[in-house]
């Protein structure tokens, strides 16, 4: 028995020390790069992005152009495409091994995209990703917004919005204000184990919102 139980430790401490010198390989081995993609907005209706594990920045462009920074490696990069209908897509993509799964995340920086959009341009736009929060600054949208967050929390700053907003995370809070008065908007909301502020359901108005959370609460204010 002790022998057994002697070897089984003796594997056991082998594996270890293999996880971790993977870890430390998987970390240092890929280098992040620096990439960026600028196109004037008349160009673009609408902006989705469709990313895992990324923070995604919003800010306001100062000029007329869509400026989006972001970081790449030979093992993780985005696939950016222009449709015929005005459509820019950027979807995370890799070509890991189960090795390279092994180890940190990477830096906060590698591991952010920054988006500058100029004011009253853009008709539509739709973010979605994982683990981190999105926070979407005082910019006019012509169309919609639509934002997905798996484990993190959306933050709205006087979103202005053309025609609706849809707003859902899992894990997470949806709170701050929206540009309109509660008159304008057509409301319907869903909170699993938390709060809400919002009717479940209102009917009456020229604008949507929609907004669902599980395990987290909606506070949203309007803002004229």
């Amino acid at each position: 028995m002790k022998s057994t139980a002697k070897k089984l430790l003796t594997t056991i401490g082998i594996l270890v020390t293999l996880l971790i010198s993977l870890a430390g390989c998987s970390s240092d081995s890929t280098s992040m790069e620096e990439k960026n993609y600028t196109i004037p907005a008349q160009k673009i209706d609408t902006l989705t992005i469709d990313v895992k594990d990324k923070k995604i920045n919003i800010l306001q462009s100062k000029d007329e152009q869509i400026h989006i920074v972001y970081y790449e490696s030979e093992k993780n990069f985005y696939k950016i495409d222009l449709s015929d209908d005005k459509e820019l897509s950027m979807v995370s993509d890799s070509n890991k091994e189960w090795n390279d799964y092994i180890g940190g995340k990477g830096s906060q920086v590698t591991r952010t995209i920054q988006v500058s959009i100029p004011d009253a341009t853009l008709k539509n736009l739709t973010l979605k990703t994982s683990n981190e929060s999105i926070v979407l600054p005082t910019i006019v949208f012509l169309g919609t917004v639509e934002v997905n967050i798996n484990n993190g929390n959306i933050q709205l700053d006087k979103l202005n919005v053309g025609t609706a907003i849809t707003l859902e995370t899992k894990n997470g809070n949806i709170s701050g204000s929206i540009s309109g008065s509660y008159d304008d908007f057509a409301i319907l909301s869903k909170v699993k184990k938390g709060d809400s502020n919002l009717p479940a359901n209102k009917e009456n108005g020229s604008k949507k919102l929609s907004a669902y959370t599980n395990n987290g609460d909606i506070t949203l204010q309007f803002s004229e």
